[in-house]
């Protein structure tokens, strides 16, 4: 046993300089058990013969009952494994060959010791029969053997082998090799049988993240995760692996990118800036309740459609006259749509203007107001205030009396009165004109004092 002991550690160590894998998840298998080595194929004259007792356990095998085989191999690739078998036994039984066609005789040539070292190269079929659990095999290989102190000679092997996996790392394996031998004398050296029987672990497979997936597999080797994600986690449990989840502690959709949508509004929360209220894409999930086209945030009117450049809220119409006030010149007076929201000015209006102004008096000669005239052009600057859009032209005339000049320059400076007085009373100088025409105007003879008294006049027309 101390023999084989030293053999298992040699073996150890040249396995450990191997480059190769024992198959595709973990890089090392090691076999162990009891061999028994059967020396009758060598004494049978025919192959009919050397196969007829194979299984003679009692008559042919040797057998030791302890510990009496290491085998240590690695993965080449495509169902290839190297590996190198240690084997002890003690020959008690040796099989010679016949005499003259009489049976085989079985000696004991006084427990010899036997000792092997092999190099197997062996083909798995299990991936070929697609199978999890039964493993047959083929194998070749060659080895040196010796028996006793003096007879010792290399062998030609090959055979076939079958393991059952009980889960991936245990396996129950069973492995018949015939070693051919090249021995001149088969009675020292005999080609012989030799069977190993024992249990079989695989080991060697790095698995850094405790995930259940291989290293060499996984695409997450630092992080567990799971199988159908090559290793990949899934942390919120949604299905989509995190690194292809922009929301990968949430769970959600895979429409959404792995994203919940808490509003159900179609939007998902990491792009939703109301998560909570339904809303529009075109405002980033958040409403609008009356449908404007402006989001509830900046709507000053919820609730009532409005344009966006009203903050939301429908234009106002104070006068009640159906032009909105942002179009309505005259947003306090109710107008009409033609006249952009300003009343328009009557004829009867005019009139009225004018009948005021025939009776505007002056000092004479003078542009100055007699008394009583005062109360008159406040009755104008009132008409004037209902149409605050309109503008008016104030024209002043004169008799024939005097000269010309004097009565143009008297006419121009009745009719800037009239304005200056109006434009202090509230009406906007850029509605008003102001212009004398002299004596060059009359609508009535010259040659009556009644009629000079018609002429001398204020009119005021509408500037259309």
């Amino acid at each position: 046993m101390k023999h084989l002991n030293k053999l298992l550690v040699a073996m150890l160590m040249l396995a450990g300089f191997s480059s190769q894998a024992q198959d595709s998840n973990n890089p090392w298998a090691i076999s162990f058990g009891v061999n028994a080595v059967d020396t009758r194929v060598s004494a049978a004259s025919s192959l009919e013969n050397q196969f007829s007792e194979f299984f003679n356990f009692n008559d042919n095998w040797n057998v030791v009952p302890s510990l009496s085989f290491v085998n240590v191999s690695r993965y080449v690739g495509d169902n290839f494994s190297f590996g190198l078998t240690g084997s002890f036994n003690k020959i008690t039984r040796f099989v010679n060959p016949r005499v003259n066609n009489e049976d085989f005789t079985v000696v004991n040539p006084g427990d010899l010791e036997y000792y092997a070292v092999d190099a197997v190269v062996n083909y798995s079929f299990m991936s070929l029969i697609k199978s999890k659990k039964i493993d047959p095999s083929v194998h070749i290989g060659g080895g040196y053997n010796w028996i006793g102190d003096d007879i010792s000679a290399g062998t030609l092997n090959g055979g076939l082998g079958l393991t059952y996996w009980f889960n991936e790392f245990l396996g129950l394996s069973y492995r018949a090799t015939y070693k051919q031998s090249f021995e001149d004398s088969r009675l020292d050296m005999p080609s012989h049988m030799q069977h190993f029987a024992g249990l079989t672990f695989k080991f060697g497979g790095s698995d850094k993240d405790n995930d259940g997936i291989y290293d060499k597999d996984d695409a997450c080797p630092e992080v567990a995760g799971l199988k159908q994600f090559n290793g990949c986690p899934d942390t919120d449990g949604d299905g989509i692996e995190d690194s292809k989840d922009t929301c990968p502690e949430v769970a959600g959709p895979a429409e959404y990118n792995g994203c919940p949508d808490t509003d159900g509004d179609g939007i998902a929360d990491n792009v939703d800036a109301c998560v909570d209220v339904k809303g529009l894409k075109e405002f980033n999930g958040c409403p609008d309740t009356d449908g404007d086209g402006t989001q509830d945030k900046n709507d000053k009117c919820v609730d009532v459609k409005g344009p966006k450049e009203n903050g939301g809220c429908p234009w106002p119409d104070r006068d009640g006259d159906k032009v909105l006030d942002k179009d309505d010149k005259c947003p306090d007076v109710a107008g009409t749509v033609a006249n952009n929201g300003c009343p328009e000015v009557t004829e009867e209006a005019i009139k009225r203007l004018n009948d005021y102004a025939k009776t505007i008096l002056f000092d004479s000669n003078k542009d100055s107001f007699q008394q009583q005239t005062y109360p008159v052009l406040q009755a104008i600057a009132a008409i004037l205030k209902e149409y605050p859009s309109a503008k008016f032209a104030i024209e002043g005339h004169t008799d024939s009396d005097g000269k010309d000049d004097f009565n143009q320059r008297l006419s121009d400076a009745r009719a800037n009165a009239v304005k200056s007085y109006l434009i202090e009373q509230g009406i906007d100088q850029f509605r008003l004109s102001a212009l004398g025409f002299g004596e060059t105007r009359p609508i009535d003879t010259n040659n009556t004092k009644a009629g000079k008294a018609n002429n001398r006049r204020v009119e005021v027309k509408l500037v259309k």
